[in-house]
């Protein structure tokens, strides 16, 4: 038989234990508490610390106060997939990412039943409105535009529950197959314009030279014979069973003028 000292001091030490882990609550950097007071908010439970709703040691009222812990880290929540109509009708399903933390946690206890469902929730209708104003090409090349549209109504909606939305960013678009198909058609398109721009631009500026090179060589007869000279060592150098006699044409031209006498002596 246990003796009723003993069965006292084993009923009190428990009972302190139970006391303890209720009502003597350690609070990590990052967490704060709210705290009930017979219902109502009590927002200056001042802790041996003396720094209020946490982070330290918080003491309780036994059967008064009521707990709530609350984190201050910021949340990386995944807005699931969405079916978005884009103004230019084009069917599209789209997912998102919001960076946001908790800046007042009394707000983000009492003003809203569950903050991480509330912003979520806002986060998806917010995206559907947004995305079905914009057109397919905005969607693509303007995004950090569309992200910080998305940030701004969002925060705006999710301020009076105590919540900061620092970032938001469009994470993935899914679109249709033939509208991949057809997209991968006008960046081949775009793609060939762009070759026979250049390559028309290559060409004109090639005609420029030559005719600048014409000019040269109108205004310096002796560098026609000079090209010659190159063109006749560059096919040598490449046809060594080819022989070149530089004959200047001066020497025909007595035998030409000749023959052009006779043919007009003719009747």
């Amino acid at each position: 038989m246990i003796p009723v000292d003993t069965l006292v001091t084993l009923v009190v030490v428990a009972a302190i234990l139970i006391f303890v882990v209720k009502h003597v609550q350690i609070l990590r950097e990052y967490e704060r508490a709210v705290i009930f007071r017979l219902g109502r908010s009590a927002k200056a439970i001042l802790n041996p610390g003396g720094q209020g709703n946490g982070p330290g040691l918080i003491l309780l009222v036994p059967f008064i106060d009521k707990m709530v812990k609350v984190s201050m880290q910021t949340v990386a929540l995944d807005v699931a997939p969405q079916d978005v109509i884009s103004r230019d009708n084009v069917s599209l399903k789209v997912s998102a990412v919001i960076y946001f933390r908790v800046i007042d946690s009394e707000r983000a206890v009492i003003a809203v039943q569950d903050y991480l469902y509330a912003t979520s929730q806002i986060a998806q209708t917010t995206l559907r409105s947004v995305l079905g104003q914009v057109e397919l090409d905005d969607l693509l090349s303007a995004r950090d535009k569309i992200n910080q549209q998305l940030q701004r109504i969002i925060d705006e909606h999710t301020e009076p529950w105590g919540i900061k939305v620092a970032t938001v960013e469009v994470k993935q678009i899914d679109l249709p197959q033939d509208m991949q198909r057809a997209m991968a058609k006008q960046a081949e398109a775009e793609r060939e314009r762009r070759a026979k721009v250049i390559n028309a631009d290559g060409e004109f500026q090639a005609a420029a030279k030559l005719a600048e090179a014409a000019q040269v060589l109108t205004v310096h007869p002796v560098a026609v014979q000079l090209r010659y000279l190159q063109t006749m060592r560059e096919i040598a150098s490449e046809r060594n069973t080819t022989t070149f006699f530089p004959v200047p044409i001066d020497l025909f031209a007595p035998i030409l003028r000749a023959l052009g006498q006779s043919q007009a002596a003719k009747p």
